[in-house]
């Protein structure tokens, strides 16, 4: 783990052993007081540096998205809040630095048709031979469940073989974020696919002692960097493969398996609409299905438009460029 080296190393391991032992996770947190660590010993800084046009500097010096600059700036405010209570300043210098103003976010969307070209892709890249064939079937289960029930990437690779219930075609997820268990009700297609995987590996393992569902001929899970790179090499073969782009002060966000889960979501709302149905209606439902800890944060999709329309904005904006 990286040190501190600043004049503040002291208090700031102070500080991370103090949060860690109200139980908070600080590897995240830790690197951002790293950076805040580091602008001090760039700047030859010491005690009576630390004043608001000190922190402004910093925040200015940072080369980041503006989400990034704030979590840093943050975290820095915290800090010094613990400062204070402990007695080593009278006021926290960062209390009226104002966060910079966030871009506008728009995630890649797969349109239904997209994400079937995506799996069909996978689908091509099966090899023929016993060693790999059993791992090329689990990652394109993977991925799978991550389009048709809008899972998170680490969600299937930690399900176990109770978890899935094949009579009532439902599959039960543990414990992920917000600490929250759902269970989910899985499109025949996904249960046909799962079947057909089990009856695979129950020929290919014949000693299967292994709890997790999807795993590779050595009884161990399919990894989070082995979904990733198979994904990363489809988006080519699909002709999908585009880096992220920020034109004015919006991002387009490049795919990820992580847009698969945005696109479910938006899809499901898009056919609701196109029923006549209302979609704001629906949110506290999908929101109980996509493992939310409240609706609103589900209501975000209902600003994300179709793949199509997004595809058309940037491709405007790109034209403008072109012209000017």
């Amino acid at each position: 783990m990286k040190p501190f080296k600043s004049f503040l190393a002291p208090q700031l391991e102070e500080h991370i052993s103090y949060r860690q032992s109200l139980g908070y996770a600080m590897r995240t947190y830790r690197n951002h007081l790293l950076c805040f660590d580091q602008y001090l010993i760039d700047t030859n800084a010491d005690r009576h540096s630390l004043y608001p046009g000190f922190f402004l500097d910093m925040r200015a010096s940072l080369k980041m998205q503006p989400s990034s600059v704030n979590a840093i700036l943050s975290v820095t405010r915290t800090f010094f809040q613990f400062m204070v209570r402990r007695g080593y300043f009278k006021e926290n210098p960062l209390r009226d630095i104002p966060p910079l103003k966030k871009n506008a976010i728009v995630p890649f969307i797969f349109s239904l048709e997209q994400t079937q070209q995506l799996l069909d892709a996978i689908c091509k890249r099966f090899h023929k031979t016993k060693g790999y064939f059993l791992t090329d079937l689990a990652l394109y289960l993977a991925v799978l469940l991550l389009a048709r029930c809008g899972m998170r990437i680490s969600e299937p690779l930690k399900l176990k073989h109770h978890h899935y219930r094949r009579d009532d075609a439902t599959i039960y997820i543990q414990r992920t974020k917000f600490a929250k268990d759902r269970l989910i009700p899985v499109p025949q297609e996904v249960v046909t696919q799962i079947q057909n995987y089990l009856s695979v590996r129950k020929s290919l393992i014949p000693n299967d002692q292994s709890p997790f569902l999807l795993v590779r001929p050595n009884q161990k899970p399919i990894t989070d960097f082995q979904v990733r790179r198979l994904f990363r090499t489809v988006l080519k073969d699909i002709g999908l493969d585009q880096p992220r782009r920020v034109i004015g002060n919006v991002n387009f966000l490049q795919p990820t398996p992580h847009s698969l889960r945005h696109s479910f979501a938006v899809n499901a709302l898009l056919k609701i609409k196109k029923r006549g149905g209302s979609a704001k209606h629906a949110l506290p439902v999908l929101a109980d299905f996509m493992g939310h800890s409240h609706y609103m944060y589900t209501s975000v999709y209902l600003r994300v438009t179709d793949a199509l329309s997004r595809k058309q904005l940037v491709d405007f904006s790109l034209w403008q460029e072109r012209k000017e």
